[in-house]
């Protein structure tokens, strides 16, 4: 019987060597929260042991994030440093690995004025926006995972103490992780394999459009553009090494036209956007874009979201993703996009991935607006499959596939 030491050890060797997949002499650059340093280290143990030639930690602090936010002028969140910018860029054109840990409160910044969170996420996309072009075109490995902590647990379980709590959302990461099994990395290689599947068939189907339908009110056409690529699982980087960037991850997705989504639809999950939340949200939209948006909670922070930039009012992802999910079973609501999205089907307002389309990495700017992709400077997940939701699948000659029945795979 594995304990809970064996188990975080086996979780940190898993993003290490299935997440990352870290090569000898390749750099790791880690971003996370200060209360997951003993995690952290555990993770630099087996990147070095996997012969990473260096392990860099840039670190959060909830506390000193939300004193930031109460204190700090606004020309603070006007301009973003240059030099964490260029940093991240130095590390991604020497090949790093980035791993992301996303614990984040998601009521931290429930408070604060959202300006300065909006003029903050503008900046920061802005001063990034070259390093993110080394993740969302896969050119390095990257990934994504969370680990427990203590607002953001007690948000998940208000009805337990501080202390159940992280063990309860511990076990909760752990079972969607396949940390609960015997062999977690041939537990992966089984589901990435599964993943892969559903890929295969809906890129030889080469569908051009989907039309969601659900009972509270989705109907929704999307347009796909011509050369679009289902992914899912995992994938290569530039130097041909698969990793695997979600973890959980039971997703696959592809990129709409930009000026191809009609319709409306309802949000089925809170979005945790900046320490704040939008939740029971209604979307319209007219040839791509948000022409109307309504929000029970979070409407100013949804509001300040769109406004962003012009393709921040535009749709950069399609996933399907099954209602029966582990997650969607878990009967959890996270308030984490990493694992809310792998319990429901979404969109992501804004950017899309280059490698959702044929040649997409090696085209230019323009050339990618001319082939429909959606730019923006963020990307953002936000939930919308339901128990009932039905999507049909539309090909070049007229031939409809039911994709998605009650909510969950048709085939």
């Amino acid at each position: 019987m594995k304990n809970f030491n064996d188990i975080l050890s086996e979780y940190a060797k898993l993003c290490v060597k299935v997440g990352i997949n870290l090569q000898k002499g390749q750099p790791l650059v880690i971003n996370a929260p200060v209360e997951g340093a003993e995690f952290v280290r555990l993770v630099a143990k087996h990147a070095y042991a996997a012969g990473a030639k260096q392990v860099h930690v840039n670190w959060n602090d909830e506390a000193l994030t939300k004193m930031k936010y109460e204190n700090a002028p606004m020309e603070i969140f006007e301009n973003f440093p240059k030099w964490y910018a260029d940093g991240l860029e130095a590390f991604a054109e020497d090949g790093a690995g980035f791993l992301s840990i996303y614990s984040e409160d998601p009521e931290l910044l429930k408070d604060i004025d959202p300006k300065k969170i909006a003029t903050n996420n503008k900046s920061s996309s802005m001063a990034l926006k070259k390093f993110r072009k080394y993740t969302m075109n896969d050119i390095n490995s990257w990934c994504v995972i969370s680990i427990p902590t203590k607002g953001w647990a007690s948000r998940v379980f208000p009805e337990v103490s501080e202390e159940k709590a992280m063990e309860k959302l511990w076990e909760a990461i752990f079972t969607a992780t396949r940390m609960d099994t015997e062999n977690p990395v041939k537990a992966w290689e089984d589901h990435l394999k599964n993943l892969e599947e559903k890929v295969n068939f809906l890129n030889k189907k080469k569908f051009k459009k989907l039309h969601y339908k659900s009972s509270n009110g989705t109907d929704l056409e999307v347009e796909l553009p011509e050369g679009h690529i289902w992914a899912g699982g995992g994938g290569k980087n530039s130097k041909d090494v698969y990793f695997v960037a979600n973890m959980p991850t039971d997703e696959v997705f592809t990129m709409p036209l930009r000026t191809g989504v009609n319709g409306v639809v309802y949000s089925t999950k809170p979005l945790n956007y900046g320490g704040n939340l939008i939740d029971n949200f209604k979307l319209t939209f007219e040839n791509g874009k948000v022409v109307a948006f309504e929000a029970e909670e979070g409407h100013e922070v949804l509001k300040d979201l769109l406004a962003l930039d012009e393709g921040a009012k535009y749709l950069g992802e399609v996933a399907l993703v099954p209602y029966d999910s582990p997650i969607s079973k878990s009967n959890i609501i996270f308030f984490n996009t990493l694992f809310d999205e792998n319990a429901s089907c979404h969109f992501a307002f804004g950017k899309a991935y280059p490698t959702n389309i044929e040649g997409g990495p090696d085209m230019t700017e323009e050339e990618l607006k001319q082939a429909g992709v959606n730019d923006s400077l963020t990307h953002v997940d936000f939930m919308v499959g339901s128990k009932d939701l039905n999507i049909v699948g539309e090909t070049k000659d007229g031939t409809k596939i039911q994709i998605f029945e009650n909510g969950n795979w048709a085939f």
